[in-house]
């Protein structure tokens, strides 16, 4: 979990008006955004929608696989040849049943920019679709240099540049000049050493600062565990440690006043976060950021929620059924789902994926079976993606023909990822508990993104080099990264791929 403070530098520095350009000059629209910009466009197109019309369907199957090869060839930023796609645009609701294929209106998309943002409103226009979600999210840029900009700053903008991206954008006579500069002032970075010499003191005043809050939240949890019988009480917010006392506090003057009403929580892990809910574990989240109200309000209403539960995995058995018996699973890290909206996000992947197999069958290339992957479904808006750890990440709006391909053109990179996690997560805590005893740490935690093969190579970079990180990492609070940084609670924040 991002630290609160560190995720507000984050989207200080991805909004500053100083560099309004720079994550849209380095990344430009990212794959969930793209997919999310085109839905409106693959409802228009989608070929399960011209089932009466066999041609068009076939005409709008062949120019998706097109489209799809384009946007993944320009988003790598290799040349592609421009390219005319057509498709048949789905009939209107009010239109005749028997409506002629004749009748269908098509359309002619003609691809030629090598950006992903003017492909993307190319397609939408000529679909006479809204482009507003695209147009905020990247506006034109403005080059202007900021004198305020860090070395810590430039070096997380160059580190997210692929080395195409730097190459084009340094030898671009607009800003070829500005990116170097921003180059420069990223290899200037600290070694973890130099800035551990210049920040360690600082980080031990914090913590023996923050020592009493730290004792005082382990006796409200211990308290709070004994007076109503939870099985334990976790934070999960970015919020830092002085927050979780406060909510802690709350949540005790709560539950004196309201005691016949905290029984619903006999048994149960107590999650505060940024969500209010029950999460697919059945452990009971609630938000530290809203009032005691509305905490009482879903405590009360708590075994409604717990009714969802134990449904759960019959819908989880209706999906993976009907993909060869694919493993149907939560994400290993990052974010949290509650039940309520996993239930819904299930029926509807399960009805589109119903609904295809039903027409196509199986792609003759799958296995016979599918039951050694994973795939895990999301909100609406999710992205289409295998994760680090081999899972196959899917958004419960996407098309059945857009999961079906993806899962054909990713299972042999699934099944090395899914191989590497099984063996890496062993590895990992093992060296955790290395690291935590060679360098006596109060805590040792990660960032979500930081998979267990970073985590591993962090670790062993740190215990071969312990002799001289020592005496500069003894008894600290580290939080492993992709960022320096020191919090005001004295949490070390360092990047996973540091330089001594």
């Amino acid at each position: 979990m991002l630290s609160f403070e560190a995720f507000y530098f984050k989207k200080w520095f991805e909004s500053c008006s100083s560099f309004p350009f720079l994550t849209q000059f380095y990344r430009g629209l990212s794959s969930t955004e793209v997919s999310t910009a085109l839905r409106p466009f693959y409802f228009s197109v989608h070929p399960d929608l011209f089932g009466q019309y066999p041609e068009e369907r076939s005409v709008n199957e062949n120019s998706l696989k097109q489209l799809s090869s384009y946007l993944e060839t320009v988003q790598q930023n290799r040349i592609v040849p421009p390219v005319t796609l057509k498709f048949y645009l789905r009939p209107h609701r009010n239109s005749a049943r028997n409506q002629s294929s004749k009748s269908l209106k098509s359309v002619l998309i003609k691809l030629h920019d090598r950006s992903v943002r003017k492909a993307v409103i190319s397609i939408l226009r000529s679909c006479d679709l809204p482009t507003t979600y695209v147009e905020k999210i990247a506006p034109q840029p403005e080059l202007k240099e900021s004198k305020s900009f860090s070395k810590a700053q430039a070096e997380r903008f160059y580190e997210n540049l692929s080395r195409h991206e730097a190459e084009f954008y340094e030898n671009d006579p607009l800003v070829g000049n500005f990116v170097k500069n921003i180059r420069n002032k990223a290899k200037e970075i600290d070694s973890l050493r130099e800035w551990l010499e210049k920040n360690y003191e600082a980080s031990q005043e914090s913590l023996k600062a923050h020592e009493p809050v730290r004792n005082e939240i382990e006796r409200l949890k211990r308290e709070l565990c004994e007076n109503l019988e939870l099985k334990v009480i976790k934070w999960d917010s970015g919020w830092n440690i002085s927050h979780f006392r406060g909510a802690l506090e709350s949540f005790q003057a709560l539950s004196l006043h309201h005691p016949e009403v905290m029984t619903s929580l006999k048994g149960k892990t107590l999650i505060f976060g940024s969500d209010t809910g029950v999460n697919l574990d059945g452990d009971v989240m609630l938000n530290c950021g809203e009032v005691r109200h509305n905490w009482l309000d879903f405590i009360k209403n708590i075994r409604l929620q717990d009714k969802i539960l134990p449904k759960l995995p019959a819908f989880e058995k209706a999906v993976s059924r009907v993909l060869k018996d694919i493993k149907v699973v939560h994400r290993k890290f990052q974010p949290k789902v509650m039940a309520k909206q996993y239930e819904n996000q299930l029926r509807r992947l399960t009805t589109s994926l119903s609904d295809y197999q039903g027409r196509y069958g199986y792609p003759r290339e799958w296995p016979a079976s599918l039951e050694q992957f994973e795939l895990v479904v999301e909100t609406e808006a999710g992205p289409l993606m295998l994760s680090p750890t081999g899972q196959f990440i899917v958004p419960s709006s996407c098309p059945a023909f857009l999961l079906i391909n993806f899962i054909t053109d990713h299972l042999q990179e699934a099944e090395k990822l899914l191989r590497e996690y099984k063996s890496n997560k062993y590895v990992e805590k093992d060296i955790h508990r290395r690291i935590v005893a060679e360098f006596r740490l109060v805590n040792l935690r990660k960032d979500d993104n930081i998979t267990p093969s970073l985590m591993i190579s962090c670790c062993e970079n740190l215990l071969s080099h312990r002799h001289v990180l020592s005496p500069l990492l003894m008894n600290s609070s580290l939080f492993i990264t992709s960022y320096y940084s020191l919090l005001s609670d004295g949490q070390i924040c360092i990047p996973w791929n540091w330089k001594i």
